[in-house]
């Protein structure tokens, strides 16, 4: 994927559906150009608003589909769209499940103007089955009550608070915004099941001693939809460190009204109880809370309370920092 990119949200109906173009931007705010919304769009990333030919007569390469939902589904009426960015020159890279080039109408523009699609959800390696074997380095998961509560931007902001005191680390993308953030990594949520713990040690094979792969979590336990890719990674990572990241203000599993969220408690147990399984040592290490929907005035109070309740640092990756978390890692 080339920059600079234009950021295509479709007519997406809030503001999480676009969190894909939302971690791009809050990661390479350079590389973005613009947005392109259709008609009845309720995201919003503040950035111009371009037409595909605009954009690519201000120097952009790429127009990034910038949206996250639930099956990864490309709206047959984003298609003509599509066909648009690619015959005003610039290629189109996709984060969803349906590959780019299954649609004949995109396959047939792309092959006629000469462009370029990438579907970074699809990985091109093939993984063996997951061993359990402990290799050298270490190793820091970031889990969550849910999907969509800052796993990823935690992970980021912890790879760079370490990089700034010249730690060794690296982020380790495994979802489709960390792929495109980071420039490379493996979409779990694409691997079949029987690989995903073997993809994630491919992802984080052995290291120095003294080096930190900062893994990007995935799902929840908790959720019906997609425990299953985050149990695959605690096993895969073997973390040496876990973060639980949360979101206070909800009330339900995202996109599940009969789902209550697990208590604090529950979840920190559940999923050190299954990083147990290849790394008897895994230890929490922090509690990263966003707190983007609190009232206001109420972010000081609650980070307090949790941080007093449990131990360990509560912070906000964004607000606050994380760098309380790292100080407590060896």
């Amino acid at each position: 994927m080339q920059p600079p990119y234009l950021l295509f949200l479709g007519d997406v109906g809030d503001q999480l559906a676009a969190k894909t173009a939302h971690g791009i931007l809050e990661w390479r705010r350079t590389w973005c150009l613009g947005q392109l919304r259709l008609p009845g769009c309720k995201a919003d990333l503040g950035l111009p608003e371009l037409s595909p030919a605009e954009a690519r007569a201000r120097g952009a390469r790429t127009m990034i589909v910038a949206v996250a939902n639930s099956g990864g589904v490309l709206a047959e009426h984003w298609v003509s769209t599509i066909v648009t960015a690619l015959e005003a020159g610039l290629d189109v890279a996709s984060g969803l499940h349906q590959r780019l080039g299954d649609f004949p109408a995109i396959a047939a523009a792309a092959a006629r103007c000469g462009r370029t699609l990438t579907d970074v959800r699809h990985p091109k390696q093939r993984f063996k089955t997951g061993t359990g074997v402990r290799r050298p380095g270490k190793r820091l998961l970031t889990v969550g009550t849910d999907c969509s509560c800052g796993k990823k931007y935690t992970a980021l902001a912890i790879e760079r608070e370490m990089r700034a005191r010249g730690w060794k680390a690296d982020f380790r993308a495994t979802g489709q915004t960390g792929i495109m953030i980071a420039g490379e990594g493996v979409a779990i949520d694409a691997v079949v099941a029987d690989f995903i713990s073997g993809a994630v040690e491919w992802l984080t094979p052995a290291n120095d001693p003294d080096h930190w792969d900062v893994i990007e979590g995935q799902g929840s336990l908790f959720h019906p939809a997609f425990a299953g890719v985050s149990l695959g990674l605690l096993h895969g990572a073997q973390p040496d460190a876990l973060v639980l990241c949360h979101e206070p203000t909800r009330r339900h599993m995202r996109g599940l009204p009969q789902q209550p969220l697990p208590s604090l408690e529950d979840c920190i147990e559940l999923n050190l109880r299954c990083a147990r399984l290849t790394n008897p040592d895994v230890r929490l290490v922090g509690l990263s809370i966003n707190t983007a929907n609190l009232p206001e005035g109420e972010r000081e109070d609650y980070l307090a309370r949790l941080s007093a309740e449990y131990g360990l640092p509560a912070v906000d990756p964004i607000a606050t920092g994380v760098a309380p978390i790292v100080d407590r890692l060896p």
